[in-house]
């Protein structure tokens, strides 16, 4: 190799081959400086020379590593001598080296060199930013290496090396913090459905996150935490409206219209793994989304998430990070459409502190539905509230009976101050807020009639005045919810037969079907079971209440409170016939119009499989086995 240095225009030409000695340290240092001073009289050809020892990284000799090691600690010396204008070509090649080529020596002499240049001048703070942050992800063509031990050992000395240059460029250079953000924000993977079919850009896209997360938690995380963790959150949202329901659903003659029986069908999968699970119709499992390229990479990050969270908890963050996580909940989940995963990971924050983190997000959601101002926004507070308060195993019955209260005062201010007839448009904040309670009441009702204090609270609560309004809300709300409160509140004895609305007031009607517009928000309950297979399995399920372990008022005296004995109730009350869509089901159970009658039935978000028809032939009619996914298609 020939390397031409100038001195004060004097040229002397130097060869190095295998067998020849090395320059010593001072004597490179000054042939170097040599060579950066050349460009600014017009000879460029040893500056160029000394650039290709930057580019040279693929299968490097002994020699050449340590000619490449020594150069990188001369520029680190002498970077004063490095301008902006002329040595564009030098810093280009220094700014683009990628450390997963390199070893450890190379590696910290490269660290060296580029926070030495970011705090000898401000115009190259967000070049050796964009250069550390591009090192999260490893080449492409190591994401192969990274699943042998020696991949692992590769990542661990690289991005241990990138986190501590970041905090000592932090440390040297103040505006640099708040620079970080921006760059790493900015360079953040796009992520395309068919780009994710390969496996080496999920990956990349998983190193990426984990290091975000760990600039929350670093040494600069003061700085960035709050952004960093908003922006993962951001990440999750738009991966989660990218999973189209058609990726969702089963191609059977009701897709669109579904039930959820994940445990069930989750347990038929253990016992057989094999089975067929098309032989489980109008349900969904695991499997459903098993494989949807952009579920499972949400999957991933979202374990990534919770690990991290778990972490936070662990030292003694949590309520710190709590409050980036609900500012980030109220900001972009709760005004999400299609939302139907991303939520977890508040849910899960909570799990980890129900006092303070669980009973705050229930708190903040009751804020938002009782002083909001956008009817939509009030709409998907309070559904998020009544699916949370429904199904958060971790929170005490006493605070669930506390919110319920809230809601209850609220819908009996609003009625008390109401003259107009019922309206699903013009009252649909109320509407959502008495269904939150019915649905919350479904779960809940026999918990709270277990514990005297609260049994009373809820024989005093004013629900008759609410439900009996004339703005009446058992003929908008969505049926299948008020048929199983008034199910579980005959049998708990917190009404009569004889005070019951007429029977046909109970179903679904063209003001249930007007409630929440073509968009049928009242469907909308966002903590039905989660279908991302690793997060609910290691996260989510034990502190997930499903409504197949939910202890109903009927469930241990059915007989007493059988479905015969409540269609003959309210039959005395309606004359034995009901009027839905122009079929006319008598009590005795025509099967044509049952059919039919079951057909029309199945339009409602949460029916049992068997349709609500079914139960006048004496089977027992209750809520399905699992409530549906968040939403249905016609919801959204």
């Amino acid at each position: 190799m020939k390397i031409e240095l100038n001195n004060q225009h004097k040229r002397e030409e130097m060869e190095f081959d295998d067998n020849s000695a090395t320059l010593s340290d001072s004597d490179t240092a000054y042939h170097i400086r040599a060579a950066l001073l050349s460009v600014q009289s017009g000879d460029t050809e040893m500056y160029m020379q000394l650039v290709g020892i930057l580019h040279h990284s693929e299968r490097l000799t002994p020699d050449e590593v340590a000619l490449l090691l020594t150069t990188l600690k001369v520029l680190s010396a002498i970077v004063s001598c490095i301008d902006y204008v002329h040595h564009e070509a030098l810093l280009n090649s220094i700014f683009g080296m990628n450390m997963w080529n390199y070893g450890p020596d190379v590696m910290d002499a490269l660290l060296e060199l580029v926070i030495a240049l970011a705090a000898s001048n401000g115009k190259y703070v967000d070049p050796s930013l964009e250069m550390l942050v591009g090192n999260f992800m490893p080449p492409m063509y190591y994401v192969d290496v990274l699943k042998q031990p020696r991949g692992q050992a590769r990542k661990d000395q690289v991005l241990s090396r990138v986190h501590i240059a970041l905090k000592d460029i932090a440390e040297l250079v103040p505006m640099a913090a708040s620079r970080l953000s921006s760059v790493v924000v900015h360079r953040m993977p796009t992520t395309f459905k068919k780009d994710l079919e390969k496996d080496r850009l999920k990956c990349r896209t998983e190193i990426y996150v984990e290091n975000m997360l760990r600039l929350e938690s670093g040494a600069v995380g003061e700085f960035v935490g709050s952004r960093m963790l908003m922006a993962v959150i951001d990440m999750l949202v738009e991966l989660d409206v990218a999973i189209g329901w058609d990726d969702i659903l089963r191609d059977d003659s009701c897709k669109g219209i579904f039930e959820i029986e994940l445990e069930d069908a989750d347990e038929i999968a253990d016992d057989d793994e094999d089975n067929d699970y098309d032989e489980l119709p109008r349900t969904l499992s695991y499997k459903s989304l098993g494989k949807n390229a952009v579920a499972n990479l949400l999957d991933s990050l979202m374990v990534r998430t919770f690990e991290h969270i778990e972490l936070c908890a662990n030292n003694k963050r949590l309520s710190e990070v709590f409050e980036t996580l609900l500012d980030s909940f109220m900001l972009t989940i709760l005004t999400t459409y299609k939302s139907k995963f991303a939520q977890f990971v508040m849910f899960y924050a909570c799990a980890l502190d129900p006092k303070n983190c669980g009973e705050k997000f229930a708190q903040r959601l009751g804020d938002r539905f009782f002083y909001g101002h956008n009817p939509l926004t009030r709409m998907s507070a309070v559904a998020y509230l009544a699916s949370y308060l429904a199904r958060a195993k971790f929170l005490p019955i006493a605070f669930v009976a506390s919110t319920l209260k809230r809601l209850v005062d609220w819908c009996l201010e609003y009625c008390q101050a109401q003259n107009g007839d019922m309206n699903p448009k013009a009252h649909q904040v109320f509407y959502s807020g008495c269904q939150a309670i019915l649905y919350v009441l479904c779960f809940r009702m026999r918990s709270m009639l277990d514990v005297p204090r609260l049994k009373s609270q809820l024989l005093h609560m004013p629900l008759d005045q609410i439900l009996k309004h004339k703005l009446g809300p058992l003929k908008v709300c969505l049926p299948s919810i008020v048929l199983e409160y008034l199910k579980q509140a005959k049998a708990a004895h917190l009404f009569t037969a004889s005070e019951t609305l007429n029977f046909e007031d109970m179903l679904e009607s063209e003001f249930s079907r007007d409630f929440g517009g073509v968009e049928r928000l009242d469907m909308f309950f966002p903590f039905d079971p989660c279908l991302l297979k690793t997060c609910d399995r290691s996260f989510i399920r034990p502190n997930f209440v499903y409504w197949k372990h939910v202890r109903t008022t009927y469930s241990n005296d059915e007989e007493d409170s059988s479905d015969e004995d409540i269609a003959e109730d309210f039959g005395a009350v309606n004359e034995g016939s009901f009027m839905e869509e122009g079929v006319t089901i008598s009590l005795g159970g025509r099967h044509d119009d049952l059919d039919k009658f079951d057909d029309a039935m199945n339009k409602m978000s949460i029916t049992p499989k068997n349709g609500f028809a079914y139960r006048f032939g004496g089977e027992r009619m209750q809520m399905p086995s699992k409530i549906r996914p968040s939403t249905s298609p016609e919801s959204l």
